[in-house]
């Protein structure tokens, strides 16, 4: 029993830690992204070539999704126009996702997959999903899940991509 204890005492402990790391990316090429946002502009995932891109897959019914959204823009914000966070929302109507953005102060794209073809192409099975672009426009990482994206390890990890 005692050991029991200490390894759920030990599985306790490392949880935090696993939750910051990214798994590196083995799916393959990059996916095209090629979205409207809610204004109607055009968001190409190549227009951002040499900044890192942070894409994320969301819908507003998912709690998770909503809770790591102010951490985009933290860490966007920290990092002074070098990192992008293009948020692409899962097939919602358009007016779901004005009326939660209406609460939420965000200051980076809303992107439209309508049909959910692009998340399908994105394997973002699961959300909240999100992808860690290179400068050079090939995915590096995908964190499934809710993550605090403004931590110092995540935060640093970017900056790596960066040099």
């Amino acid at each position: 029993m005692a050991k029991l204890a200490i390894l759920l005492f030990v599985a306790v402990l490392a949880a935090p830690a696993q939750a910051l790391q990214l798994r590196p990316w083995t799916g393959g090429a990059t996916p095209r992204l090629e979205l409207s946002d809610l204004d109607g502009r055009l968001h190409r995932l190549a227009d951002y070539r040499g900044r890192a891109v942070l894409v994320n897959f969301w819908a507003t019914w998912c709690a998770p999704c909503r809770e790591e959204m102010p951490s985009f823009e933290r860490l966007r914000a920290s990092l002074d126009g070098r990192a992008v966070v293009l948020a692409v929302n899962l097939a919602e109507p358009e007016a779901h996702i004005r009326r939660f953005l209406d609460t939420v102060a965000l200051r980076y794209p809303v992107l439209l997959d309508r049909d959910g073809a692009t998340a399908r192409a994105w394997q973002a099975r699961v959300l909240p999903a999100t992808y860690v672009i290179g400068p050079d426009g090939a995915i590096r990482y995908r964190h499934l899940g809710e993550l605090d994206w403004s931590s110092p390890e995540v935060r640093e990890l970017i900056l790596k991509l960066l040099q």
